[in-house]
């Protein structure tokens, strides 16, 4: 099935687009919205943007955001350029226009079908019943962080702070986050919000997860990225999820599935009634 299929179906699943997003930016008045940013997120990630960790994440969107600056910036000189008005321009946006036309009939059409699909609730809860392993709510820790670039310079930080404890220590720690980290989490004291086992590099991982509630790593924690020192902010144990949590995810996975073996059988449909040739 085609690539545009794959990637606007995952998105159902795991952004929900509104029609509007939030103002992200704007450029001489014209806005970047956080829709347009998590479209182009979602493509290049082929759907994966979720699973990254919460570091790489913030460093994508940002890399994104100013990308989309850039080319803004570019289109508006073009235009004063006259570009717009060329024979080369015009040539091809009359071919972007078709293949537009081509793909856009086509993801409205799939929406259509896949609004159409139905899902009765009797089957959500036996779903839920029979599959309870799946609605475990993992173990999750929220985490802050203070990236340098050398092991001498988080060792300083550990240093400094191993006066403090309680509030002073959580307030002392968002403070020299936001003035010494080099990660993009910087601006929010660090923040790296909760997290399951398994999302950040492994060295991270292992160190949060083996910490306790309101301490510092006792040493920097190397990975790729630099030199962490971590402060574990809260702790959240492993918990079965009600029926109630997870029956809109159930409903829409039961209706993923549905949808998945309708375009099956009416991509197959469709090809048999078609004349199809492929150059050899």
């Amino acid at each position: 099935m085609r690539r545009e299929f794959t990637i606007w179906t995952l998105g159902i699943l795991l952004c929900a687009s509104a029609l509007n997003g939030s103002v992200l930016a704007t450029v001489n008045g014209d806005p970047i919205t956080s829709d347009e940013v998590n479209r182009v997120l979602l493509e290049g990630t082929q759907g994966r943007f979720d699973s990254l960790p919460a570091d790489k994440q913030n460093e994508l969107r940002q890399r994104i955001i100013e990308g989309m600056v850039a080319q803004q910036l570019v289109f508006e000189d073009a235009k004063r350029g006259g570009i717009l008005d060329s024979k080369e321009f015009k040539s091809e946006y009359q071919i972007l226009s078709e293949r537009m036309k081509t793909q856009l009939a086509a993801k409205v059409w799939e929406q259509q079908q896949f609004e159409a699909i139905r899902v009765d609730p009797k089957e959500v809860k036996s779903y839920f019943d029979t599959n309870p392993d799946e609605f475990i709510d993992k173990e999750k820790v929220r985490a802050r962080h203070i990236l340098v670039k050398t092991e001498a310079e988080a060792d300083a930080v550990i240093k400094s702070l191993k006066g403090f404890s309680g509030d002073k220590l959580k307030g002392e720690f968002i403070n020299q986050a936001k003035s010494k980290s080099m990660g993009p989490s910087a601006a929010k004291g660090g923040d790296l919000g909760y997290f399951p086992r398994g999302q950040m590099v492994p060295s991270f991982n292992d160190a949060a997860f083996a910490m306790k509630e309101g301490t510092i790593s006792a040493e920097p924690v190397q990975s790729q990225f630099g030199y962490h020192v971590i402060y574990i902010e809260d702790k959240q144990l492993a918990k079965k999820m009600g029926f109630d949590e997870v029956k809109n995810f159930i409903e829409q996975r039961l209706k993923m599935d549905k949808f998945k073996a309708f375009m099956d059988k009416k991509m197959s449909s469709l090809k048999a009634k078609a004349k199809i040739t492929y150059a050899k």
